[in-house]
């Protein structure tokens, strides 16, 4: 993006208490963060994508499993290719 480029940006305002806001004001410090702002949006981003990704990944992974368990409960006929290798298989396990 060119530095011309405009951003929209919006506000996002948050209550809380003394403590918190004094240990964000530290952490905001010690991380080396211009502004407590930038801190916040940088932490909380971070956070919120972290937690998409997990939630994606459930998702996909219900989907696999319900794939998985489809094929196994309502398997599909076996093709040409697999009843070769299932043949070729058994006579090598019977050769044994």
């Amino acid at each position: 993006m060119s530095n011309s480029a405009t951003l929209t940006q919006t506000r996002f305002d948050v209550r809380l208490p003394r403590e918190q806001k004094e240990v964000i004001e530290l952490a905001a410090t010690l991380s080396g963060f211009k502004s407590k702002s930038e801190f916040i949006v940088h932490t909380l981003f971070k956070e919120a994508t972290s937690i998409v990704e997990k939630h994606t990944q459930i998702i996909a992974s219900e989907k696999d499993q319900k794939l998985f368990f489809d094929a196994i409960i309502n398997p599909p006929k076996p093709n040409k290719n697999l009843l070769k290798a299932a043949k070729n298989y058994n006579k090598l396990v019977a050769s044994k």
